[in-house]
């Protein structure tokens, strides 16, 4: 393996001259080594926290978050964005930010790693402040490698600082070295870090033990896992396919290792669910904390607005209206909804069936024009720093998803689910029907169980950024979004299992008049068949709004759901099996890191 130079080309030699402003003040890393950052814990603190700055950015609740089951986007075809979210990938549409913002990050944690190994505190609370800031260092590397690994694979792997480094360039690492780094890099975050119950941090913007343990499972599981691969030697065409790391052994270590990081969050019995899943959205656009989500990306990151979290995926809001704008780029697929089993309270939460008009009514939308609901701009105490910068965070981590991670685990582990992993999906499915005697039978075989594990995750994570990179790991992509197209079209032919869905529905246009909105969901009449010219005349008169679902009636994507309407026909459109699973190294990025040149995806 080549010895790890720098990755980013101009972007990483910026960081060489960056000024304090760049990063919370922290001086520029030509004065690394000066008494000005890491000679007193609270200006170490300060490096630290400039970290996190660089751990999550808009694409990945944009770009990259599109493209699923769950999620669509809404702009045209020739938007670089669209394409990127159905597949049709090219060296010069494919978004760097992500690349260049968990890069810059890295480049931050191993600065501050390489400093704070050498630090010593004059007394014992001195010294474990000094660990605790190591162990932030070591899982913020650690999870922005995986979010580099889980889109780009093979990428280069940087774990010195620019300034200690013997070049500039660097090649492709096998992402399974990079995993097992990052595998490594949490473990001694967990062992650094304290519990969030000792108080040293009053945040879940920051890492814990308990957020730490959780992404070491999550990085496991996607170390474990299916991933695009090629013949790093020839690069040929020929050598692409997907598939699990070579080393049976391994995988079953880092399966052993996820089920005991989770087991660890559980046992400490520090985190919980809520009892209303609604709850934790409701914290999240009031920017308040609870025990559930673990880890956020919020004001500590010094940018959340740079994300426009509730602007572009969230509801549908009028420029006019009391909430100002909210415009979504993406909305959730059609057959989405109908994925919830009926009582799932997740449901109405997740998914927002009414946007906001100029006059402040709420207006129901139609199949194709549900938006995300968990993110909405009219939960919020008021409208945020502007429209479009609405200072909500986003969830990284929710105990949820640990949960799931547990029992997901656990079943790979073992070859079949063990009752604990069987009571963890049973805490998540119970959450969402409020009784154990509603959430229908759990499955005692691997593969069975596998699939609701699958489904689970896709109705109690929809949205958070996860779904893309999960169906991957899961090797099946092209399967899920295939099948996911045809329930579509199932669905504009009003066939199959969607025969007797709502042809139209009737509401009444309630009109919204503060922030903090306790409504969920506009509440609604169904109709299966068209109704009669008395029974129309009948809601008109009693004040009701009769609304087509296929029509065009809704204020925010006003297009017909039909089988042959453009924007079904071209969903998904650049799907490959065995191609799409990784995307190509923007062009750019090559060019400006000499290393790489020669090694773009084989198939682009």
């Amino acid at each position: 393996m080549k010895k790890i130079f720098n990755i980013l080309g101009i972007a990483a030699l910026s960081l060489m001259s960056s000024s304090c402003e760049d990063w919370l003040d922290m001086p520029s890393e030509t004065k690394f080594d000066s008494t000005t950052v890491f000679e007193t814990v609270s200006s170490a603190e300060m490096a630290v926290l400039g970290c996190y700055s660089n751990t999550f950015n808009a694409e990945l609740l944009y770009q990259f978050n599109m493209g699923t089951d769950e999620l669509i986007s809404t702009e045209g075809d020739t938007n670089s964005k669209n394409a990127v979210a159905n597949y049709v990938y090219t060296t010069s549409n494919i978004p760097t930010s992500t690349y260049t913002a968990m890069y810059k990050g890295i480049e931050y944690a191993n600065v501050c790693i390489k400093n704070l190994s050498v630090m010593t505190g004059s007394t014992d609370a001195e010294q474990k402040e000094i660990n605790m800031l190591l162990g932030e260092s070591y899982a913020i590397r650690g999870m922005n490698y995986l979010n580099i690994v889980r889109f780009f694979g093979d990428v280069p792997y940087p774990t010195i600082p620019v300034a200690d480094a013997e070049g500039f360039y660097s090649s492709r690492v096998p992402r399974d070295s990079i995993m097992d780094g990052s595998v490594a890099d949490l473990q001694k975050a967990v062992e650094l870090l304290p519990w969030a119950s000792e108080g040293l941090v009053s945040t879940s913007e920051r890492f814990t033990k308990n957020s730490a343990y959780g992404v070491l499972a999550r990085v496991a599981l996607y170390a474990a896992a299916y991933s695009l691969r090629w013949d790093l030697t020839t690069y040929a065409p020929a050598t692409v396919q997907l598939a699990q790391r070579s080393d049976a052994s391994r995988i079953k270590e880092l399966y052993k290792i996820a089920a005991d990081a989770c087991a660890k969050v559980i046992a400490q019995k520090e985190n919980s669910l809520l009892k209303s899943y609604e709850t934790v959205f409701r914290n999240l656009t009031e920017g308040s904390y609870n025990n559930e989500t673990m880890l956020e990306y919020g004001q500590y990151g010094a940018n959340v607005n740079s994300t426009r979290n509730g602007y572009t995926n969230g509801m549908y809001a009028h420029i006019n209206s009391m909430y100002g704008k909210a415009q979504p780029a993406m909305h959730a697929l059609a057959t989405y909804w109908f994925d919830f089993e009926e009582g799932d309270t997740r449901r109405n939460v997740a998914l927002c069936n009414y946007g906001i008009a100029a006059d402040n009514t709420r207006q129901m939308n139609t199949y194709d024009s549900y938006t995300i609901g968990k993110f909405r701009v009219n939960w919020k105490k008021n409208q945020g720093t502007e429209a479009s910068k609405r200072d909500i965070n986003f969830p990284v981590l929710r105990y949820s998803d640990v949960l799931l991670m547990y029992a997901e685990a656990l079943n790979e582990y073992n070859g079949a689910p063990t009752t604990e992993a069987k009571n963890a999906l049973k805490e998540v499915r119970i959450r969402a029907f409020g009784s154990e005697s509603k959430i229908g039978e759990i499955s005692s075989t691997y593969n069975d169980f596998k699939n609701q594990i699958i489904n689970e995750r896709k109705l109690e994570l929809g949205f958070e950024g996860w779904r893309r990179t999960d169906l991957i790991r899961w090797g099946i992509l092209y399967e899920t979004l295939t099948q996911a197209k045809a329930n579509l079209i199932d669905l504009a032919n009003k066939k199959g299992k969607y025969v007797n869905v709502d042809l139209y529905r009737a509401y009444k246009k309630d009109v919204a008049t503060s922030f903090s909105d306790p409504v969920v969901a506009v509440p609604y009449i169904s109709y299966t068949s068209t109704p009669t010219a008395e029974v129309k005349a009948q809601l008109t008169k009693d004040g009701y709004t009769l609304l087509d679902m296929f029509g065009k009636g809704s204020i925010s994507f006003q297009n017909e759901l039909t089988a042959n309407i453009a924007w079904v026909t071209s969903l998904f459109r650049g799907l490959e099996k065995n191609k799409v699973e990784l995307l190509p190294l923007n062009s750019t990025t090559i060019d400006q890191n000499q290393g790489l040149k020669g090694q773009q995806h084989p198939l682009y």
